[in-house]
C-alpha cells in the first residue's frame, strides 16, 4: 500500500469527528469488498485504534500475533502500517467488548491455526518466522477461506482494515481529512497541489 505523501502536521491533540469516520468506514468498505453492517458501524464509532494501548480480552501471546498478522495485511511502507497506528489495540477492544461468544470463539480458534501451520512448515511460532514465511501461511488460510462465511480470516481482515482506516492517524496524514476546507477548485494540476492524490 503506497500514497505520495504525508501531511507534516502534528496530530495529538485534533480529533476525527464520527461523520469523518463513517466517510473512513466506507472506504474501508471498498478495500474489503463487503457491506459493513450497521451494527459494525455503530460500535466502531464508538471505538478507536490507539497506538500503544494495552490489550484487556487478548492474552499478551495472542495480542502478539494478532500484531504481527495485521502488521503483514497492512505493513508500514512510506505510510503508517497497521502497528503504527493501533490496530491490534483496536481488535482487543471489538472483540471484547462488541463481539459474540461464537465469534470470540471463532478467532482464538483462528490464531490457534496460524500459529499451528507455521509450527508444522517452520517449526517456530508465526511471530518468529520471516515476513515472506508469514505472507505464505496467511495466503493458504485466505484461500482456504474463499466461499466460506464468518471465517478467522474474514474477521482478522475486518477488523485490520476497519481499525486502519477509522484511527486517526491514518485520518490526517493519509487520507488527508481537512476539517476547513479552502476555495473549491473543481479541475486543477496536480502539480498545483502539491502533487497529492486527495481522498475522494
Amino acid at each position: 500500500m503506497s500514497h505520495t505523501s504525508l501531511s507534516s502536521a502534528p496530530v495529538q491533540n485534533q480529533r476525527v469527528d464520527p461523520m469523518t469516520r463513517r466517510a473512513a468506514l466506507k472506504r474501508a468498505a471498498l478495500f474489503l469488498g463487503v457491506a459493513l453492517t450497521p451494527s459494525l458501524i455503530a460500535n466502531v464509532l464508538h471505538a478507536a485504534a490507539t497506538p500503544g494501548a494495552k490489550a484487556v480480552f487478548l492474552s499478551p501471546a495472542q495480542l502478539d500475533l494478532v500484531t504481527a498478522i495485521a502488521e503483514r495485511i497492512l505493513p508500514r511502507t512510506d505510510t503508517p502500517g497497521a502497528t503504527d497506528v493501533g490496530v491490534p489495540a483496536f481488535v482487543d477492544l471489538m472483540l471484547g467488548n462488541y463481539s459474540t461468544e461464537t465469534e470470540r470463539k471463532v478467532f482464538a480458534a483462528g490464531l490457534d491455526e496460524v500459529n499451528a501451520a507455521s509450527f508444522a512448515a517452520h517449526a517456530q511460532s508465526f511471530v518468529k518466522i520471516s515476513a515472506t514465511q508469514q505472507d505464505a501461511i496467511l495466503l493458504k488460510i485466505a484461500v482456504a477461506s474463499q466461499k466460506k462465511e464468518k471465517t478467522f480470516f474474514h474477521q482478522i481482515k475486518e477488523l485490520t482494515v476497519v481499525g486502519y482506516f477509522t484511527s486517526e492517524i491514518v485520518g490526517r496524514t493519509v487520507l488527508h481529512y481537512d476539517p476547513v476546507p479552502g476555495r473549491y477548485e473543481g479541475c486543477v494540476p496536480i502539480s498545483e497541489v502539491g502533487n497529492v492524490l486527495w481522498t475522494k
